[in-house]
């Protein structure tokens, strides 16, 4: 019986080792060691934003909507609205530590309120009628905090960014380009325009 059990404890602890340097060593290595390839090295770290001097100023995987010092010289491309915003409409930036949706359905009569006081100060933050308001501007995101916003979108505030910044709208709109991810493989989604990036490429062209 003895020996029984010796040779069970014995097998067991071979096991031990063998998972310890398989799982404990050298999957977290492989794992390591693949996220170093060229293309993966930044999302694996974060998919950090620096500036032009090398300070990290952000995630181009989070959407912070900006807030201007003076509202009505507002220099910033806006996200989608957040749950998670203390401003009443979401039109703020979004709490990423409780990351949420806002959880109502089309006929809640107090989201349907809230996406037409929302359609209403976002055409006069923009000076245009609210039919031209795009979609994805009054609806919040799952997360609150998507970078993403539709081409139409960006388009909207492409004026109000060149008056405020004093750069051309042809100037705007390229940096805007620049900042367009298209659809998945090509055919799945739709393109989206990532805020985070563009206004680092805004404050950038500014000061150059």
């Amino acid at each position: 019986m003895l020996t029984t059990i010796a040779r069970q404890s014995a097998a067991a602890v071979r096991v031990l080792l063998v998972l310890t340097l398989l799982l404990g060593l050298a999957y977290p290595l492989g794992i390591w060691l693949v996220s170093r390839l060229p293309g993966l090295s930044g999302p694996a770290e974060g998919s950090i934003l620096r500036s032009a001097d090398g300070t990290a100023v952000g995630s181009s995987l989070i959407g912070i909507d900006p807030v201007a010092a003076d509202p009505a010289a507002d220099p910033f491309f806006h996200t989608r609205p957040s749950a998670t915003a203390q401003d009443g409409l979401g039109l703020g930036p979004g709490d990423p530590s409780t990351s949420a949706g806002a959880n109502l359905g089309g006929f809640d009569e107090g989201l349907v309120a809230t996406v037409a006081a929302r359609r209403e100060a976002i055409a006069a933050r923009e000076g245009v009628d609210v039919a031209a308001v795009p979609v994805d501007a009054v609806s919040s995101s799952a997360s609150g905090i998507d970078p993403g916003i539709s081409p139409a979108y960006a388009a909207l505030q492409v004026p109000r960014v060149a008056r405020v910044t004093g750069l051309g709208e042809e100037e705007v709109r390229a940096l805007v380009a620049g900042a367009t991810d298209g659809r998945a493989l090509g055919f799945l989604g739709e393109p989206t325009v990532n805020v985070t990036e563009l206004n680092l490429a805004v404050v950038g062209a500014r000061r150059g």
